[in-house]
């Protein structure tokens, strides 16, 4: 499966050093304004290349529009999306082409196609996930003109967690850190796991903002669980928790619980979905991403003929992949939400209000 959504569709092609990578978005309402230059913000904060602590591969990702936008706004037909690869540098990969690295799809691609494409990882590349990142500009459009807005940061790389949370110094730095104060021990940092040629984990936060209550379904569309998987869909993603998630296993119920009141809801622990159904608080999804398999130390593995080899991998890689992640994040969690919203639409528009209605959070006293 290449596509995913239920009223609003997005296919996605394209391999990471094939000649380009799309997507159509199909289902999409009219009268969206659409335009090249729309897209460049978004794909710029997903790009490699623009820190020393990723992937220096450096690509224009430069959007065409194909379909689906006529002077300047969406017809309601599909919307064709495609990117060229500029910066592919396959002979990165000749040397790997017949053996199976260590924590990659090398080896479960040619268990299921009987080959597999070596260059970059193919389908298994991050790179895919730029068109996710594409097709979310639209989404993100129609969800602020209801009022919904979307933003993620990185909330743990490694052991190390932010000392304090401001989303403001979220997009002041390279690592989408919430604490401006420990961004120059994160260089440090980073620039010593770079030299070792080892990777690290990374914990992603994605919440959403202004979302009514109402939106999903009650068991088996239900809001968090097409979040996980759309989550999940994430190349290198291997956990995801809505609200305290895991942490909810060492509370008790009288704490996990959020409770109701005229001036709104104390708590947010459930992650602003109750039933699979949003409840009008802040929806929050933590991701967990693994550490970049793709390293220069030597590990022993097998090649195609079964036999046992020397493995290191060379080309341009992130010692952390989770440090590109939250418009990633971010995008997954917009077009779950818009395709939800237009579900809720098409069944429940007619219900209306209904009272009584609780504010997302209760004023701090």
């Amino acid at each position: 499966m290449n596509t995913f959504g239920h009223l609003l569709r997005v296919t996605t092609f394209g391999e990471s050093h094939g000649p380009a990578i799309g997507c159509v978005v199909d289902g999409c309402p009219p009268g969206i304004p659409v335009a090249p230059e729309d897209f460049a913000a978004d794909l710029k904060r997903r790009a490699t290349g623009n820190s020393r602590h990723v992937s220096q591969r450096r690509e224009a990702d430069e959007v065409e529009i194909l379909s689906g936008v006529y002077e300047g706004v969406s017809t309601g037909t599909p919307i064709a999306l495609l990117i060229r690869n500029t910066d592919a540098r396959s002979k990165d990969y000749g040397a790997i082409a017949a053996q199976f690295r260590p924590g990659h799809a090398d080896y479960t691609y040619w268990q299921k196609y009987g080959l597999r494409d070596p260059r970059g990882g193919g389908r298994s590349s991050a790179r895919e996930t730029t068109m996710r990142v594409a097709a979310a500009v639209i989404a993100k459009k129609w969800l602020a003109q209801r009022g919904v807005t979307v933003r993620a940061c990185v909330a743990q790389i490694g052991e190390v967690l932010p000392q304090s949370f401001d989303w403001g110094d979220v997009e002041t730095n390279p690592f989408f850190w919430p604490c401006a104060a420990q961004v120059p021990a994160l260089e440090t940092a980073m620039d010593a796991l770079r030299k070792s040629g080892d990777s690290v984990g990374a914990r992603v936060l994605a919440v959403a903002d202004g979302v009514p209550p109402g939106w999903g379904e009650p068991i088996y569309g239900k809001l968090d669980g097409e979040l996980a998987a759309a989550m999940l869909s994430i190349n290198a993603v291997k956990g995801v928790e809505i609200g305290d998630g895991f942490a909810a296993v060492a509370q008790k119920g009288s704490e996990h619980r959020d409770v109701m009141t005229p001036e709104g809801f104390l708590s947010n622990h459930a992650g602003g979905i109750l039933g699979g159904i949003s409840t009008g608080q802040q929806v929050s999804v933590s991701v967990a991403f693994k550490p970049t398999s793709s390293l220069r130390l030597p590990v022993q593995g097998l090649d195609v003929d079964g036999h046992v080899v020397d493995i290191v991998t060379t080309g341009r890689h992130d010692p952390c992949v989770g440090l590109r992640a939250p418009p990633i994040c971010e995008a997954m969690l917009a077009l779950v939400l818009m395709d939800q919203a237009l579900r809720h639409r098409a069944q429940c528009g007619d219900v209306g209000a209904v009272s009584p209605r609780v504010p997302a959070a209760a004023p701090k006293r």
